[in-house]
């Protein structure tokens, strides 16, 4: 096994090692705390993932960082620009996972000078894991790709947005232009688990006009890059996990997505 593959390996063990101490508190009694607002929830569970997933990472590479939100087991909060990095968010959903509902992802991806070259969503509470591999990306072990439809009114697509007024704002827009001009819209309050959806073809779209932080996107964007779609900022040009807005898509009708957001910019 050569080194990428022992990091893939790893990738795969600690998303599922995380994901189990999550599941083991889920729809249990929680502490739920807030941060930026009322509905900016955290709770031990989170930080108790977040130890687990670092620790596992540290023990196997002791001098990389660990990109996470809680504070608790990463190293730093900011994605370096060199070298390699993990970035883990350890329940992406967790105002979901607090109130009982199955949508919330353990998510682990490891970036190369700011890229990401792998990654593991685990929703536990789902029964599904999306992971990418040398030459793709899968579900549960079996081989997914982005869909393949190409009709704006045949597209389901899912937006990425969090609860602070910017984002708020941000999903009303988006949701008004986006339904005037696509067929469907989702909202899972997992940002995550979207953007798996779209890597196996069962969203045709992700997208927020906002920026998010690297914890919740890289791991999704690398999913679906792997599957074959397509990745932008809200402009259309190369996305970044500091880029403002992501539109993430089976590259079908990618043009018009960006059309479509660039619409609800004042």
């Amino acid at each position: 096994m050569d080194e990428i593959d022992e990091r893939r390996a790893l990738l795969a063990r600690a998303a599922e090692a995380g994901g189990d101490v999550a599941l083991e508190s889920f729809r249990r009694d929680l502490v739920v705390e807030t941060k930026a607002g009322p509905l900016d929830a955290v709770t031990e569970v989170d930080r108790s993932v977040e130890r687990r997933v670092a620790s596992l990472v540290a023990d196997a590479y002791p001098d990389e960082p660990v990109v996470g939100e809680e504070g608790t087991g990463a190293t730093v909060t900011t994605l370096p620009d060199d070298g390699p990095a993990w970035v883990v968010d350890p329940i992406d959903g967790t105002n979901n996972y607090a109130r009982g509902i199955r949508v919330w992802t353990t998510s682990l991806a490891l970036v190369e000078d700011g890229e990401p070259v792998a990654a593991v969503n685990a929703l536990p509470a789902m029964g599904d894991t999306y992971a990418t591999t040398p030459t793709g990306a899968t579900r549960n072990g079996d081989p997914v790709a982005v869909s393949d439809r190409s009709d704006p009114e045949g597209m389901t697509v899912g937006t990425v947005f969090g609860t602070r007024p910017p984002h708020r704002n941000g999903l009303r827009l988006t949701v008004e232009a986006v339904t005037d001009r696509f067929g469907d819209l989702r909202r899972f309050g997992s940002g995550q688990a979207a953007l798996s959806m779209v890597a196996s073809g069962e969203l045709d779209a992700a997208v927020t006009t906002v920026g998010i932080n690297p914890w919740d996107s890289v791991a999704g964007v690398c999913l679906v890059r792997a599957a074959g779609g397509t990745v932008t900022d809200v402009h259309g040009d190369p996305w970044r996990h500091d880029s403002v807005g992501l539109v993430a898509s089976n590259g079908r009708a990618h043009d018009r997505l960006v059309e479509t957001l660039e619409s609800t910019e004042n």
